[in-house]
């Protein structure tokens, strides 16, 4: 799951999103997949957690996801994590820790809170190549805003 996560990430990065996949799978089926798309859709919320939890939701015919499990390049935000607890997503794994907006463990240190015990939440997957995937990414749109400054 991880590793079909960390290609929509790298699919975003092409499309000038910051590159963070998801993909929501159940009873050993993906049934949801998204990347950012923010900048695509003018839309705050089209996190690809929200995007992936939408679509699958549609294929299973509901939106509470029980059993259903996450894998995600990047720690969830509050929004994200919020869509996840109502989706009663079982499972979330993530890759790299979020430390403007991450809701689990860096931000936001939501791991503790009763309310999110129902799901767990894993997290240092992959880390090393996310890692560079972001920094790549961030070191990329620096340069092309300076070049552009000019």
């Amino acid at each position: 799951m991880m590793r079909e996560a960390i290609g929509l990430a790298r699919e975003a990065a092409t499309a000038g999103e910051v590159p963070i996949g998801c993909v929501v799978e159940l009873d050993g089926k993906v049934i949801g997949r998204g990347a950012n798309r923010t900048l695509r859709d003018n839309d705050p919320t089209a996190h690809a957690e929200i995007l992936a939890l939408r679509q699958a939701g549609a294929a299973f015919g509901d939106f509470r996801l029980e059993g259903a499990r996450l894998a995600v390049t990047v720690e969830p935000c509050l929004m994200c994590v919020g869509a996840i607890l109502i989706a009663r997503v079982a499972e979330v794994h993530f890759g790299i820790p979020e430390p403007k907006f991450g809701a689990v463990d860096s931000r936001f240190v939501l791991r503790e809170h009763p309310r999110l015990r129902q799901t767990r939440f894993l997290g240092g997957y992959f880390s090393d190549e996310i890692s560079t995937m972001m920094r790549d990414f961030f070191e990329h749109l620096r340069g092309s805003e300076g070049a552009g400054a000019l």
